[in-house]
């Protein structure tokens, strides 16, 4: 069994920058990829991005198509089991429930999932 614990999110006003963290505990082993996904009000979950813990790295498209990366960077500490995604220049469509994951022999596994409000 895998938990994988997130924090990090809330509410903060556009432009503004957020950190998410996702430690994974339990029974895995690498090679394992690591890996945030969104779902904002009424829509689909969709990825944010996924990292290969040898750091191949794989971004989602915003909501609007255009890629996140340079908006979005994700990172991880293998000696931790932590995923991380730096969140920067927020906008109100960021507004979602970002959920931390883990595959592994082809099974993925889900984290609660933290709100993220993005809002004047």
């Amino acid at each position: 069994q895998v938990q994988l614990v997130g924090s990090g999110g809330g509410l903060v006003q556009p432009g503004e920058s957020l950190r998410l963290s996702c430690a994974a505990s339990g029974s895995f082993f690498s090679p394992y990829v690591m890996g945030w996904y969104r779902q904002a009000p009424g829509k689909q979950r969709v990825l944010v991005a996924t990292i290969t813990d040898s750091g191949n790295i794989n971004y989602g498209d915003s909501v609007n198509g255009d890629p996140v990366k340079g908006q979005f960077t994700i990172s991880r500490d293998n000696a931790k089991n932590t995923v991380y995604l730096q969140m920067n220049n927020l906008k109100p469509e960021d507004t979602a429930v970002y959920y931390c994951t883990l595959r592994q022999l082809g099974l993925i596994y889900w984290g609660q999932g933290t709100q993220v409000t993005v809002s004047s």
